[in-house]
């Protein structure tokens, strides 16, 4: 992990320091310290993030957040590609997903647009793990906030979120 640009202390604001502490404390609960990277500057996308962290934009595993019949739920995407919306909401019984707004993504995750993780949560979401994640031998996925990332094995990120591992890319071309 050397030569990242991080730093330990960042202004994240009352809400920025709670979402980063939840998550550090389930994964410290897990066994895993110093797993956490906080950069000076945020990463909004999944390109972002693997340019700061020298790794390929697959092994980013973007948090997004939809609706199932209005119930929050998670998905865990490789940065590589989008999600079939059909495909992952056939996993969830329902037709199609809708993204949901910041202020959904905010009340189910306790985090913000941007910087959500696959934990530290209110209370679980249910969550499907993309497949092709397993391709990769480090993941980096949200870390509570915009400038933070946290490093994960696939299978560190399914047993923390008890995730269906599944196919939910586009195709392609």
């Amino acid at each position: 992990m050397g030569g990242h640009d991080t730093h330990d202390t960042h202004d994240t604001g009352d809400t920025g320091d709670a979402a980063l502490g939840r998550v550090r404390e389930v994964l410290e609960s897990a066994g895993l310290t110093d797993r956490i990277v906080v950069f000076d500057d945020e990463v909004p996308t999944a390109v972002a993030a693997a340019d700061k962290l020298g790794c390929e934009v697959g092994a980013i595993a973007n948090s997004l957040v939809f609706t199932a019949d209005g119930e929050p739920v998670l998905v865990l995407a490789s940065g590589a590609h989008r999600v079939d919306v059909a495909r992952a909401g056939a996993l969830f019984g329902v037709d199609r997903l809708r993204r949901a707004d910041a202020a959904t993504v905010q009340a189910a995750t306790g985090q913000v647009v941007g910087g959500c993780a696959p934990v530290g949560h209110p209370a679980p979401l249910r969550t499907v793990v993309d497949a092709d994640l397993a391709g990769y031998g480090e993941l980096w996925a949200g870390a509570g906030i915009k400038p933070a990332m946290c490093r994960l094995t696939f299978d560190e990120l399914v047993a923390l979120t008890g995730g269906t591992v599944a196919q939910v890319a586009a195709d392609q071309g």
